[in-house]
């Protein structure tokens, strides 16, 4: 209870960008529809307590006009007209229809909107790269970040919603049949003193005692909850990434190896279920007696007031109906607790979650410096590149790549190649200096190309849209990337990284560029799963098919190093602390 105020806020922040969004006037519009039809759900439930009384009054009197009047069509009372059952129910019918319909739209418009909120901020300035190279995910809130998107999103609009309207409706039903119950109670006198509206004292009483057992012994429901929801996802994507990695388990014969990693983490699972189990039986058993006691205890506390003949018939069964009435809306949080845990646990992961993305792109924006790109050089001053735990990599290095002077780097494994061109893509966050981009388009292609979902004409031609380019000129790089067997199969849809052997998957990535005709092209080995004569040919091809494009490659074999006119070479100097330099760039051949 004491981080109610700051979790409420939480929930705030999350919820009110949609209705002030650019759709707030549709969403405010349902809003208020499923409000008003709330809201008329408890008016007729207030004309059915009335009708309740008459209907039982009648019964009791054994009035078979009343009776059948008050069933089919309307029953004239001291109070007015009473209509029939029939009427109530066929208005109630069409409420409660639309009242679910409005609801689920909203649901839906709502979780698109906000989808699409998360999508851009999580993707913007690569706040999901900074993320992934957090070193605890789990512990600042950014495990499992589809999950939080896909399943969290949605399960806080739905409780969001289902328990935002639940409890308009049930302060307005406690409002609505307070004033009932009061007149029914009567006074009820008690060691000399007479006290007004006695069951409604009561009814408060029996909330209050039902409320605060209830937090005490479902307060662990919100860590369990919240613990629950991480385990299931770190299991789900543990059977992600080994349907991902078929090929590599079974070559490597790693079946029980991932068998054993399966079963620990739905160990995990299990384990905390147990305890959501125990707790929930608690719980439970407590509400489940509560509701139990509720059914009977009106009509016990009335029963005197009826018997002295005071109520008759159906005002004993409208008074012990009001006291259910009030009773349930004291007593919601009872009723709602679990549902109040997940929810907590629901908020505390999104904002997490959306801290995480604040703050990666506030850190985007710091370290390295990006002036607007101009000129025809590539141009590193004081570049220092350091690993996510501080340790530094390149200390402090200056150099330039020309344009139309192709290069190639070198160094030893782990010296930090490759995070040097993350550096210069700008997706490396780690560090400090400046980075001249040139003028014109630049591409980079990793190690290990990314292949999409889609038709492999969509893939050649990511991230460009695959009507970008003419057949002709898909079919052309396809071919020149020594890929013309699949030609044929341009328009399929396939699982085309478990289709591509590595070495077809960098030919894909070849024929991206040979596509997109960049100014400047950087190629982390991505020519590493080829053989010699292959690699020779495909570096061949992009120097005749790419005359005006600037090669910058990382590589370890000396004949890539024979397609480039300078080579640098990324060193370890003892006299440095282990830290590294670059050397004099010197002619590749």
């Amino acid at each position: 209870m004491r981080g109610l105020g700051p979790f409420l806020r939480d929930a705030w922040r999350l919820t009110r960008p949609y209705y002030v969004s650019e759709e707030k006037w549709s969403a405010r519009g349902l809003l208020l529809a499923i409000i008003a039809l709330n809201l008329s759900l408890v008016g007729m439930t207030v004309v059915l307590s009335f009708w309740n009384r008459e209907f039982y009054n009648a019964l009791q009197d054994k009035n078979w006009q009343a009776f059948i009047n008050l069933l089919f069509w309307y029953q004239r009372t001291p109070s007015g007209l009473m209509p029939g059952f029939s009427e109530i129910a066929a208005v109630y019918i069409v409420v409660a229809v639309y009242r679910t319909y409005l609801n689920q739209w909203l649901q839906i418009r709502w979780r698109r909107w906000l989808t699409g909120h998360f999508l851009d901020e999580w993707l913007a300035d690569r706040a999901y790269y900074r993320i992934s190279l957090s070193m605890d995910r789990a512990k600042i809130g950014t495990d499992n970040p589809d999950q939080r998107i896909a399943e969290d999103l949605r399960d806080f609009v739905d409780s969001t919603l289902s328990l935002g309207l639940g409890l308009l409706s049930n302060i307005v039903s406690l409002f609505s049949f307070v004033g009932i119950l009061w007149g029914l109670s009567g006074a009820f006198p008690i060691f000399g003193i007479t006290i007004p509206g006695y069951m409604v004292w009561v009814a408060v009483v029996y909330a209050a005692i039902g409320t605060t057992l209830t937090h005490f012994v479902g307060r662990p429901l919100v860590g369990l909850s919240f613990r629950q929801q991480r385990v299931e996802a770190d299991f789900r994507y543990a059977l992600v990434r080994l349907r991902e990695n078929v090929e590599g388990i079974a070559l490597y014969g790693g079946e029980a190896e991932e068998k054993g990693n399966l079963r620990d983490r739905f160990g995990h699972v299990i384990h905390n279920w147990w305890a959501i189990m125990r707790r929930t039986k608690l719980l439970n058993a407590l509400t489940a007696g509560y509701d139990q006691v509720a059914v009977i205890f009106p009509i016990i506390v009335a029963a005197p007031r009826y018997f002295s003949g005071q109520l008759p018939l159906g005002g004993l069964t409208q008074t012990a109906g009001a006291f259910g009435r009030v009773q349930d809306s004291l007593s919601w949080f009872v009723g709602a607790y679990a549902s109040l845990a997940q929810w907590r646990a629901t908020v505390e992961r999104l904002t997490t979650f959306h801290r995480a993305i604040v703050a990666a792109r506030a850190a985007s924006r710091q370290g390295f410096l990006r002036p607007a790109p101009q000129g025809a050089a590539v141009r590193l001053s004081g570049v220092t590149l350091s690993l996510p735990n501080g340790t530094a990599l390149l200390d402090d290095a200056d150099f330039t790549f020309e344009s139309g002077k192709s290069v190639v780097v070198t160094g030893r494994s782990g010296s930090g190649k490759s995070t040097l061109f993350r550096a210069i893509a700008g997706i490396w966050p780690f560090g400090r200096g400046t980075v001249q981009m040139p003028a014109g388009s630049v591409l980079f292609l990793p190690q290990r190309p990314y292949i999409p979902l889609g038709t492999l004409r969509e893939v050649i031609a990511y991230p460009a849209p695959a009507k970008q380019y003419s057949p002709e000129a898909v079919a052309a790089a396809l071919a020149d990337a020594g890929l013309a067997s699949f030609l044929p199969h341009l328009d399929e849809e396939d699982n085309w990284p478990q289709r591509l052997s590595g070495g077809e998957q960098q030919r894909i990535a070849l024929a991206r560029a040979l596509l997109a005709k960049p100014d400047w092209l950087f190629l982390d080995e991505a020519t590493a799963s080829l053989d010699p004569e292959s690699e020779a040919d495909l570096y061949q091809t992009l120097k005749e098919r790419l005359p005006d494009t600037t090669i910058v490659s990382i590589a370890h074999r000396p004949t890539v190093a024979a397609f480039h006119d300078e080579r640098v070479v990324l060193r370890r100097d003892p006299g440095e602390g282990g830290r590294l330099t670059v050397a004099e760039p010197a002619p590749a051949a």
